[in-house]
């Protein structure tokens, strides 16, 4: 019986990851006055019950919408507010509706990857086992009919799931579900009514401003000039709330933006565009102010000049990164770095942290010189669903636990600005090769080898456009050749790969020629053993020996 082999996945080429194409950059409102509060809060309120209104509007248009009815819209909105207002509350509109309907999508190829690994496992026998390719069958009878029945479920959620995309309709709410859904339990959520009733009305309010190149101070309705002074256009029906000429109020807090000051500085300088967003963190009790545009499309470096210098292979993982040096030919250089981060708690903790690894990973790349930073294109999309992981509920929290969309953002963002790039690699089998080819032969007593250093070993390797085998040594049982030639030997351009190997005259570097009895510079030395040295004693002590 002849066992089939094993079909390898093909491995993607690794590319060059574009750069960041926005800038968003905070400050802190201070020294608010109460007023300032209120009249935040008026027109946040206000501007947001039209963006409600709107984003219904949006959302009964559905597929039939056109730019007739996006101008009827805005024209509605423009006598509750202002023509710029209108647009700005617009735009967010159609932001979030088509964010909706990508979600919907990823919604709905989840459900279709989940039906799919139900319909496999339930057509196994009862008690198969699986492999690394695919899952077995079902331990028991009973879960088996549990699993039947939770097919016929995500069966009729991914029917209405279609019949929603193909009729336009995208289920959304402003504020956030998340947030709607804890009003149903304030218990768990240890929130009163009262505190919860502010974060709704703060998530819910809208004071963003797009910007408008040509205008001064790249923004008309809401404008920060170059000493820091806040004024916003306020819409008609508070105009009487204004403490500036043509209806618009200026805070009492000053702005000053310590990161990215300077380019700030210098677009409103040349009055390009700028869009601001103001927005309240009920936690802290604090207010905050956003500032963003849009960058120039920078072309990328090529491949060949991020791979000039070498490469640091960082392999993600749960709760740290596993990064390791490798020089222009793949061979790692020094000892392997970790650097931890802990996924636990609220949000902004979690996002802290990534920063704060990201931060350590990229110091130290820039360290070693490279030009570079290899690492996988991970998406867990398909991988998150329970129903291919079974019972291993463990490494599904794992998993899901991983914030591969967040870190690509973060790292290509804090990458652009050191100056390095992000190679993305292909994922595939990284972890399995690199723990075969190189988690033992670097394991020392002083270097503790896991397999996640291994693994960022051959994603560098792979960011390279190297092999991730090493080299290995000749065929145990002799030298020749009879067993194949050794792993990543010759390139696949070589001549002469496939032929004998040369005799060892030829071979070494320092070879010399060897006719009849010639010596080399260096005597033979004496031999040591003890049966030679008996035989030079004995010839000593009789001549006759010496005759024979």
């Amino acid at each position: 019986m002849t066992e089939t082999k094993k079909q390898l996945r093909a491995i993607d080429t690794p590319f060059v990851a574009p750069g960041p194409s926005g800038v968003a950059i905070r400050d802190r409102l201070k020294n608010l006055t109460t007023e300032d509060e209120k009249v935040l809060r008026l027109v946040g309120d206000h501007l947001g019950h039209l963006a409600s209104l709107d984003l219904q509007a949006r959302c009964a248009d559905g597929n039939d919408h056109d730019a007739q009815k996006w101008a009827a819209r805005k024209q509605g909105l423009t006598a509750a507010s202002s023509s710029r207002w209108a647009g700005s509350i617009t735009k967010a509109t159609h932001d979030q509706w088509a964010l909706s309907r990508r979600c919907q999508l990823a919604h709905i190829q989840n459900l279709e990857a989940g039906v799919t690994m139900l319909r496999h496992r339930l057509s196994q026998p009862i008690g198969a086992k699986g492999g690394k390719q695919a899952p077995g069958g079902y331990r028991s009878k009973g879960e088996w009919f549990h699993k039947s029945r939770r097919l016929a479920t995500l069966k009729h959620r991914l029917d209405a799931a279609r019949a929603d995309r193909e009729n336009g309709v995208v289920h959304v709410v402003r504020g956030g579900r998340r947030l709607l859904n804890t009003r149903h339990n304030l218990t768990k959520a240890q929130l009163s009514e009262a505190e919860w009733r502010r974060r709704w009305e703060a998530e819910r309010c809208f004071l963003s401003a797009d910007g408008e190149s040509g205008k001064r101070y790249g923004n008309e309705t809401i404008r920060i000039s170059l000493d820091g002074e806040v004024s916003i256009k306020l819409p008609a029906p508070l105009a009487d709330l204004a403490n500036a000429k043509h209806g618009r109020y200026v805070l009492a807090s000053k702005v000053v933006f310590a990161h990215r000051g300077a380019e700030w500085a210098d677009r409103i300088t040349a009055d390009r565009a700028v869009a601001y967003r103001i927005h309240h963190d009920v936690e802290r009790g604090r207010w905050y102010i956003t500032a963003s545009w849009q960058r120039p499309v920078v072309p990328t470096i090529g491949l060949e000049t991020a791979r000039a210098k070498g490469m640091v292979g960082v392999d993600t993982n749960a709760d740290h990164f596993a990064a390791y040096r490798l020089d222009v030919h793949g061979n790692p250089v020094g000892d392997p770095h970790r650097f931890h981060y802990d996924l636990s708690g609220t949000a902004a903790h979690r996002d802290a942290q990534i920063r704060h690894a990201i931060t350590q990973v990229l110091h130290w790349a820039k360290h070693c010189g490279v030009a570079a930073i290899g690492i996988e294109d991970l998406d867990f999309a398909a991988e998150k669903t329970r129903e291919k992981h079974g019972r291993n509920k463990k490494f599904r929290r794992i998993v899901s636990g991983i914030p591969t969309g967040r870190l690509k953002a973060r790292l290509v963002s804090m990458a652009a600005g050191l100056g390095l790039a992000i190679v993305a690699v292909d994922p595939a089998y990284t972890s399995q090769w690199g723990g075969r080819h190189w988690q033992k032969p670097l394991a020392c007593r002083r270097r503790k080898m896991s397999r996640h250093d291994a693994a960022g070993i051959a994603i560098g390797r792979r960011a390279l456009g190297h092999p991730i085998r090493r080299r290995t040594a000749p065929p145990h049982d002799d030298r020749s050749d009879r067993r194949g030639h050794r792993t990543v030997q010759a390139g696949p351009g070589n001549r002469g790969r496939e032929e004998t190997r040369p005799p060892a005259t030829e071979r070494a570097h320092d070879a010399r020629s060897r006719t009849g009895n010639r010596q080399g510079t260096r005597g033979t030395s004496a031999s040591t053993t003890v049966r030679d040295a008996r035989s030079a004693r004995a010839r000593a002590q009789n001549p006759l020996l010496n005759a024979e």
